[in-house]
């Protein structure tokens, strides 16, 4: 039998296709773009994730050449959609997705801060405010946009905007509903009626219909067949959230396995019990033992994305380069940077470049440059951004550990960066963790076929997700660069608190 995994990304959107003892047979990328129309705003229509998803399924499907009638089913994982997809009864969108990266609900979670008592939301909830949370987006739309918020029917995530394209039924999983945050009660597993109230958001707006990441929530439509090269008739299961479903694609099931999903962002997550959320991080149900455990991560805005601005604003020498070596862009950037001592001779990034969420949850706050002279050259640039993503790495897991998370000393890497030796090493370097990359690359969407063998029965318990995985050897940290990298980061921790009331000014 044969799974497809698919996962709906900020920039991109993945499929695969795997045998089912986890093998990849086939896999397909589609890129788009994020719509930025003010500073800290960051909005998608809906459509690009549909044919992206349609485009790439099809794909793996024709490419791989596997009877159709041997796959067993497929689950879709998504970015985490903010708001989600305000659409109207004929499921029709009412306006963009204000996703995750958008930061404009600023005057909503200062209302919450003034309105709310930190105890009460966090105690349902698991969680506090910031303008990253779905809720606060749900409630900027209520304040701006009130001719839309009255057409609306519901709020529909990403993935299961996609799965309604392919199933004509809608539904959410725990991770969804769980990372909008303020209106999910993390106890009783449901929205919350209370909070609902308190925040003026109608509880018939959310989906009506929870399920668990391996719940089969619909079967492929007729409609759909053609589009997307399933059988009419294909099982779809839910998935979930993009971070904790690449948790899951790395093995980590068990307190103080811990997983950075570098990409775009970065999410570094743990698994532990539902009893024991950590505050200033974010918490929500885990994709797989979905009511025992929860997923507790910590998300840094922009990583991958500080390599993408530079690629694009300063990489059009090295573009062309790689292109005639037939190589990738960042390839070369890395032999540059590699040449640059730790430290970067003296520059230190605030990686702030779209606002930043934990651990010090401020839309204000903005990418800074410090200590640049006439010396330094871009190479200098770009491995400072690295070490800056680094640096807000260590931040996450300091602020866990503090919260009384338990780790181990390896922390498995996953995503789009861990394909760069010289950054992995970084965040080893910085970190003090060892690094182990997952030797597959595929991330979220094997997690996803991995669910999708869940729900079909092909897969008959969690654990075996460990049997599918396979590690390269761990990246050890260089302890005689961990004096240089404690100094700097001591450097970078003090350069955000003394130029945080400037970024607010500014």
């Amino acid at each position: 039998m044969y799974l497809l995994g698919c996962d709906i990304g900020t920039q991109s959107t993945k499929s695969v296709l795997v045998d089912e003892n986890g093998n990849v047979i086939c896999e397909a990328t589609r890129e788009y773009e994020v719509d930025t129309p003010k500073p800290n705003w960051a909005e998608q229509w809906p459509d690009v994730w549909v044919k992206a998803a349609f485009e790439t399924m099809k794909e793996v499907v024709e490419k791989s050449n596997a009877p159709k009638e041997k796959i067993a089913g497929a689950a879709l994982s998504g970015l985490y959609g903010g708001s989600g997809i305000p659409v109207n009864k004929n499921m029709q969108p009412l306006y963009p997705c204000l996703i995750w990266m958008d930061r404009r609900a600023i005057a909503e979670t200062e209302w919450v801060k003034k309105n709310v008592p930190q105890k009460e939301i966090f105690s349902i909830t698991g969680n506090y405010v910031d303008s990253y949370y779905g809720f606060t987006k749900m409630m900027w739309l209520r304040n701006n946009k009130p001719e839309i918020w009255k057409k609306i029917y519901k709020f529909i995530s990403p993935k299961d905007y996609v799965i309604y394209h392919l199933t004509e039924e809608t539904s959410i999983d725990y991770s969804s509903a769980g990372n909008i945050g303020g209106i999910f009660d993390l106890k009783q597993l449901t929205w919350s009626e209370h909070m609902c109230k308190i925040l003026n958001i109608p509880i018939e707006y959310l989906p009506e219909k929870i399920v668990k990441s391996s719940d089969v929530v619909g079967h492929v439509a007729k409609s759909a067949s053609k589009l997307c090269g399933l059988l009419e008739g294909t099982p779809i299961v839910a998935g979930g959230i993009d971070a904790p479903v690449a948790q899951l694609s790395a093995g980590a099931l068990q307190e103080g396995e811990h997983v950075a999903m570098v990409g775009t962002s970065t999410c570094w997550g743990t698994v532990h019990r539902r009893d024991n959320p950590a505050f200033g991080l974010v918490n929500f149900p885990y994709v797989v033992h979905d009511t025992e455990r929860i997923y507790t991560f910590g998300g840094s805005a922009t990583t991958g994305a500080l390599a993408r601005w530079f690629k694009e604003r300063f990489g059009e020498f090295e573009a062309v380069v790689a292109e005639r070596l037939d190589a990738s862009p960042y390839q070369l950037f890395d032999k540059e940077a590699q040449r640059i001592p730790a430290g970067s001779d003296g520059i230190i990034v605030l990686p702030y470049f779209m606002g930043e969420r934990s651990p010090i949850w401020d839309p204000f706050a903005k990418g800074v440059f410090f200590g640049v002279s006439l010396y330094h050259t871009g190479a200098h640039i770009y491995r400072a951004l690295m070490e800056g993503g680094a640096y807000a790495l260590r931040h996450n897991m300091e602020e866990g550990m503090k919260a009384g998370l338990s780790l181990n000393d390896v922390c498995w890497i996953v995503g789009g960066v861990s394909k760069s030796d010289l950054w992995v090493k970084i965040f080893a370097d910085v970190t003090g963790f060892k690094m182990r990359q997952v030797a597959s690359l595929v991330e979220a969407p094997l997690g996803d076929a991995f669910l999708a063998g869940l729900g079909t029965g092909v897969i008959d318990k969690p654990e075996r997700i460990k049997e599918w995985v396979k590690y390269k050897s761990p990246v050890e940290p260089d302890v005689s660069l961990k004096d240089i990298y404690d100094r700097y980061y001591q450097i970078f921790r003090k350069l955000y608190e003394n130029t945080a009331e400037l970024m607010k000014m500014l």
